[in-house]
């Protein structure tokens, strides 16, 4: 045994390891990324890590690997598994040899995500078990016991920490002795191939295993009831340690249910928790899953239990808990007066610091370019998911919808048929490109559509930590592959207008963005310039004082961050500036200048 600080990301990944996984795939999204990252930086050698184009093909490709009985992974955030839900459904029927966990990080708040949805439902949904972590230590452990639950009942399993677990850090105890896979190999069977009649005698196979696996997690070592009292608590997840951090501060006691596995519902823990009880209050987020399980269990057994929470608007129905709001529903519940901190009253208002392109951002380039290309005419600009959603805000105001990864291209087609005399431009990253946005090119060009799209090509996946895609030929197992040219695909594809511009080349990418406008049909204009987390910045610049008028223009225009309005006139901060050169072509009067570091 050997104790390391790590994140909760970092723990499922080295209990993974510790379990024997073989082969992990997945697609970056905040709060999930480093899960995968982690277990390629200390990848023992026998174990396949890949960044799928998408979470559908990431979930399909786990899959297959648990047919031939290897202990496979996926990761995603929550909005991913809404892509890969379509092999997840199909998937639970048929059900796996080797275990199968597949990580669908959720983000309460949301703190970095279009959504709040909440993972336990996809469960319920799909049927499967549902693992939720406390705490990176258990995370640990609780990723293993995923995969042993997997292959006792031939089943992918959901495990569902959020955010608050797995960006936070704690001492793990890691164990250094691990899991090995006897790999059988794949075995023909038609089990394996899914038709109406072995899914309607699957369904009932799974139908009839829920409630054994459910009598299986009432004795589940990280499901517990503690205390006594006829008040009760039930929790799950990171809310359980918010509870605990809350009881102590209050110097309260009552009888606590947490709830480790949300479903199947672990029904005869839950009987001895209510067991005495006069009213309940759930802790959790982001729904009122534990809640209505409980409500359910009251009317069938007719106990008369009140069971308070989200429902009974005794907690809030949206947003992330902390440990201020649970104290204060807690103390409510068990009626202790407590007012707020005196620290807190006395803490100032954050200024609001809205997201920003970075400076030198060659996104910011590539939407002025279109901007001014598109001045005068009527047009729609559809975005995307991406640094580039930051495009909506001023001075830009480039991003006029916003719905899901791949949906900017099938959005305007959308709004094209709407409205034809309207010029409908689609933005769409290079990541994203490849995630989901290739079916609508398609789609646009098999339809004839008048859509122009802007590729905006910055070499990563820069939004969730730079990650490789089939664009820039890498993979997650160090190899060099050929790179995927995005220009060729959309030429294979029956693009038949595509240019390449650098944005920070201003005439020309105007220009480029004018022809690709008066193009009847589907074009394309891929802008193309790393992002700057990825170059080493050659040069900054500078204003020069006696020619500066300080009109402001440069800073109405760009709302670059590393331009400063220094009394009246401009001043460039050189800690921030990665010499991108856009502001000295903005300028009327010749008054910012580059030069070398």
């Amino acid at each position: 045994m050997k104790i390391e600080l790590l994140m909760g990301n970092q723990a499922i990944a080295m209990g993974a390891i510790r379990a024997g996984v073989g082969v992990v795939t997945g697609y970056p999204g905040t709060p999930s990324t480093e899960i995968l990252e982690t277990i390629a930086k200390n990848n023992p050698g026998h174990i396949y890590v890949e960044w799928s184009v998408n979470e559908k093909v990431a979930l399909e490709v786990a899959a297959g690997a648990a047919y031939a009985g290897m202990r496979t992974m996926v990761t995603m955030k929550q909005v991913g598994l809404n892509v890969a839900s379509d092999p997840l459904m199909s998937l639970a029927y048929i059900g796996v040899k080797g275990g199968m966990v597949i990580v669908v990080a959720d983000d309460p708040g949301p703190i970095s995500s279009q959504t709040e949805q909440d993972t336990r439902h996809f469960g319920i949904y799909a049927k499967l078990p549902v693992f939720d972590p406390s705490s990176p230590e258990e995370a640990y452990l609780m990723i293993g016991d995923a995969f042993e639950y997997s292959e006792k009942y031939n089943t992918p399993v959901i495990f569902r920490p959020t955010t608050r677990v797995c960006h936070g850090y704690a001492a793990v105890n890691l164990d250094e002795n691990s899991y090995e896979v006897k790999l059988e190999g794949f075995i023909k069977d038609p089990k394996w191939a899914i038709f109406p009649r072995l899914s309607y005698q699957n369904h009932l196979t799974i139908e009839a295993r829920l409630p054994v696996i459910a009598e299986d997690f009432s004795l589940y070592r990280f499901n517990s009831v503690v205390g006594s009292g006829t008040k009760g608590l039930a929790t799950g997840g990171i809310n359980y340690a918010y509870t605990c951090e809350t009881l102590l501060a209050l110097e309260a006691e009552c009888k606590i249910f947490k709830v480790a596995t949300p479903h199947p519902f672990p029904e005869e823990l839950a009987m001895k928790f209510l067991e005495g009880l006069e009213e309940v209050l759930v802790v959790e987020e982001l729904d009122p899953v534990i809640e209505k399980e409980l409500v359910y269990i009251c009317g069938k057994h007719h106990l008369s239990v009140k069971i308070k929470g989200k429902l009974t608007q005794h907690l809030q129905n949206a947003g992330e808990n902390t440990v201020e709001s649970v104290t204060q529903a807690v103390a409510t519940f068990l009626k202790i007066p407590v007012s707020p901190a005196k620290q807190l009253e006395d803490l100032p208002v954050l200024p609001v610091r809205p997201p920003v392109l970075c400076a030198g951002c060659p996104h910011r380039a590539s939407f002025y370019a279109v901007k001014q290309a598109m001045k005068g005419q009527k047009a729609v600009f559809s975005g995307d998911i991406g640094c580039y959603t930051l495009g909506n805000a001023k001075p830009l105001e480039m991003v006029d919808t916003c719905l899901c990864m791949g949906a900017g291209i099938t959005i305007a087609q959308g709004l094209h048929r709407a409205e034809s005399a309207t010029v409908n431009v689609a933005f769409i990253g290079d990541s994203t490109f490849f995630h989901s946005g290739i079916p609508g090119v398609i789609n646009a060009v098999y339809n004839e559509s008048d859509i122009v799209m802007i590729v905006l090509d910055n070499s990563t996946t820069a939004m969730t930590g730079h990650q490789p895609h089939p664009g820039t030929g890498k993979t997650m197992m160090g190899t060099i592959s050929e790179k995927i040219s995005i220009g060729k695909v959309l030429l294979a594809l029956g693009v038949k207008h595509v240019i390449t511009r650098d944005p920070f080349k201003l005439d020309q990418s105007i220009i480029a963005v004018q022809e690709a406008a008066a193009y009847k049909g589907v074009s394309a204009v891929i802008f193309q310039s790393p992002c700057i987390a990825l170059v080493e910045p050659a040069q900054v610049h500078s204003v020069d004082a006696d020619k500066c008028t300080g009109c402001k223009i440069c800073i109405r225009e760009l709302g670059c961050p590393a331009m400063i309005k220094d009394h009246d006139k401009v001043r460039i901060d050189h800690s921030l500036c990665y010499g991108c050169s856009i502001c000295e072509q903005v300028c009327p009067f010749k008054a910012i200048g580059g030069a070398y570091r």
